[in-house]
Formats: C-alpha cells, structure tokens, sequence
C-alpha cells in the first residue's frame, strides 16, 4: 500500500512536469557517461566517495545481502523456497530501481535539485527538499501526503526489525530470554530518536557492514546448493 501510495504520487509530479523529463534524462546519460564522469574518475578519491556512498545508501535502502529478509521469507509457508526467494528478489528491484529513480526524477523535474553542480546534502535536508518537490507540484497536500508515506515506511521498518531482532535473539540466547529482546529494542528507539540522525545512519552503516560478512559467505558457500534447487524448480515449472 504504501509503496503504490508513493508510486502515483511520484507520477503525478512528474506527469506534471513532463516536459522537463526528456531534459533529466539527457543530463543523466551525459553525467554518467560524458566527461564529468572521466573527470571524476580521474579525481580518484572523489571517485571512492561516491562509490562509498552509493553502496551505504543501497544497502540501506534494500538491504540485500544483509540477510534480514532470509527471516522474513523464510518465515512464509511455502512448499517452494525457490519460489520464494524469486519473490524475496522482487523487493530490492521495487524501492531501488523504482523508488529511488522515481525520488531522483521528482526531485529533478521539479527543480529542487539543479540539472548541473555537484550537491551534498544530509538526510534530514534530503526528506525536506522531496517534500518541497511534492509540495510544488500538489500544493497544500503535497508535503502531508509524503509525511504520511514517511510514517507508513518508518512504522514498518521499526516493525520488520523487532521481528528481526526478536528471532535472532531468541536464536542466541533461546526463545524464553530472546523474547525479551523486545523491550531492548523498544527502549532503543528513544535515543535513536535523539540522536543526530548522521550518527543513527552512521550505527545502522557499520551494523549492516558486520551483518554482511557472515551473509556473504554463506551465500557463496550455498550457491552450489542454491543453482541445484532453482535449475530443478524451472525444469519441473517448464521455464
């Protein structure tokens, strides 16, 4: 719900400025591709920041490889994990191939974020400057619908990561002490809530670092195992 919430709601921003697209999408192609992209490659350390920084804010945004959503799906009964994992596969292309582009488009077409110039900008400034793009294109709504869109992701986020939380811990210390895990992770969320959100982000980078290391492994030692199941499910699918 709220990702198709999100997903008009970014259409009709940018239908609405349909004609600044064509121009949007030509300057991405030439960032990428044409000399400002040479430039910065040569540039070497601003270079290793972008990537660095496109790789924490991927993560954090679809959180593939970080081995949350396993608990999730693994969860769901099922009588073909193959075919519940092509399901798992659908998330991350949705809020980052989707989401993401979408965000980049409505924040470009509208003009809150120049076509040409660098920008670096904090989170907080971030969300302020999408809700300024929302609000030009859908005024006196624009901004309470995202911060109604804003609550939808967060409220589900705290709860997918109390279960995550939850399991783990009932996995370390048993299902009568790890239950109480609960309480932990409710009271963490009032500092979180405190802190400057550069420091959350920051916390939430170096756990997500220390979870995909294990995940990694293991994924590549499975693989062997992974490639047998999905080659039987196709075959037996007819696909």
């Amino acid at each position: 719900a709220m990702f198709l919430l999100y997903f008009f709601a970014a259409i009709f921003v940018i239908l609405a400025n349909i004609s600044a697209v064509p121009a949007v999408f030509a300057a991405i192609v030439k960032s990428a591709f044409g000399l400002e992209a040479v430039a910065g490659g040569a540039a070497g350390m601003a270079m290793k920041e972008i990537l660095v920084t496109g790789v924490r804010r991927a993560t954090f945004s679809n959180e593939a490889g970080m081995g949350t959503a396993p608990m999730a799906h693994g969860a769901a009964k099922t009588k073909e994990p193959v075919r519940e994992g092509l399901i798992a596969m659908i998330g991350p292309f949705l809020d980052t191939h989707i989401i993401c582009t979408m965000t980049a488009l409505v924040l470009f077409v509208t003009g809150v974020v120049p076509l040409t110039g660098g920008l670096d900008v904090s989170e907080e400034v971030a969300v302020v400057m999408t809700a300024q793009a929302f609000e030009s294109a859908m005024p006196t709504i624009g901004g309470y619908l995202l911060a109604v869109i804003v609550v939808l992701f967060a409220v589900s986020t705290m709860m997918s990561y109390s279960y995550y939380s939850v399991k783990c811990a009932s996995y370390l210390f048993g299902p009568k002490i790890g239950g109480y895990y609960v309480y932990v992770y409710v009271l963490s969320l009032i500092p979180a809530a405190v802190w400057s959100q550069d420091t959350v982000i920051n916390m939430l980078d170096t756990g997500f670092a220390l979870m995909a290391i294990p995940t990694v492994i293991g994924a590549l030692l499975l693989s062997p195992k992974v490639y047998a199941a999905t080659k039987d499910y196709f075959q037996r699918m007819g696909l």
